[in-house]
C-alpha cells in the first residue's frame, strides 16, 4: 500500500513537471509550420501549380480543422516574446478579435471539408480559407525580413 502511494506521488510529480515544462511558442510554431505546409499544397492546387487531388485537399483541410482549433490556446499572455516567436503585441491587444478570427477560420474550413467534392467545388471554398489566414497574419504576425 505504501509503495502505491509512493509510486503514485512519484508519477504525479512527474506529470506535473512535463505539463509545468509546455513551451506555447514552440508548440505554436510547430502547429503553424504544419498548417503551412497543409495550406500551401492547397494554394498550389488553386493556382494551377498542382494538380487537383481530393485526397489531398481533405487531408489539408483535416489539418488546418485542427489547427484552427488549437492554436488560439497557445497564445497565453506568457508568450509575448522569445522562442523565435512572429506574434505582435496586437494580439493580446485585441485578444476577443483574435479569438474570434480562429472560431471563424474553423467555421470555414468545416464547410469546406464538407462541401468540397470536387475540383470546381473546392475553387469555390478555397478562397475564403485563405481570406482568414492572409487576414489574420497581416494583423498579428511580424513580417520576415
Amino acid at each position: 500500500m505504501k509503495r502505491s502511494v509512493i509510486v503514485a506521488i512519484a508519477l504525479a510529480c512527474g506529470v506535473g513537471a512535463v505539463l509545468a515544462d509546455t513551451d506555447p511558442i514552440a508548440e505554436r510554431r510547430a502547429l503553424m509550420k504544419h498548417d503551412g505546409e497543409a495550406a500551401k499544397k492547397l494554394f498550389d492546387m488553386s493556382k494551377g501549380k498542382a494538380p487537383f487531388d481530393l485526397a489531398t485537399v481533405k487531408e489539408s483541410l483535416k489539418t488546418l480543422d485542427e489547427g484552427a482549433t488549437k492554436t488560439a490556446a497557445l497564445f497565453p499572455d506568457n508568450s509575448k516574446t522569445g522562442g523565435g516567436t512572429a506574434a505582435l503585441p496586437a494580439i493580446w491587444q485585441n485578444k476577443a478579435d483574435f479569438d474570434a478570427r480562429f472560431v471563424k477560420f474553423k467555421k470555414d474550413v468545416e464547410a469546406a471539408q464538407a462541401g468540397v467534392v470536387d475540383e470546381a467545388t473546392f475553387k469555390k471554398f478555397a478562397p475564403t480559407v485563405f481570406e482568414n489566414c492572409g487576414g489574420c497574419h497581416e494583423l498579428y504576425k511580424a513580417k520576415s525580413g
